[in-house]
């Protein structure tokens, strides 16, 4: 059963909230993030400024999924982090 767009807001800001809280996190993690997006943007009914916020977090996802230090990937965006989660809090 596909979960909604609420669902899947939701899960994306558990992932960046965790990251964010424990400065770590994992590749599977940052797939993950990838593949929410991904169904995300396919919604025709997404606005732009959400697209923009999921652009972003995508950009960072694929940066972390191929890095050989994870936990300075995260660390080094905690700001960004923070205003993700603040605008998912506002867009969703």
């Amino acid at each position: 059963m596909p979960i909604n767009y609420t669902h899947q807001m939701d899960i994306l800001k558990d992932i960046l909230s965790n990251h964010q809280m424990d400065c770590c996190g994992t590749v599977a993690e940052c797939e993950q993030l990838e593949r929410l997006i991904q169904s995300l943007v396919a919604n025709p009914n997404i606005d732009q400024d959400v697209k923009q916020v999921l652009t972003d977090i995508y950009s960072y996802s694929q940066a972390g999924k191929y890095t050989q230090h994870l936990d300075n990937h995260i660390l080094s965006h905690q700001d960004q982090l923070s205003q993700w989660i603040s605008n998912i809090d506002q867009l969703s």
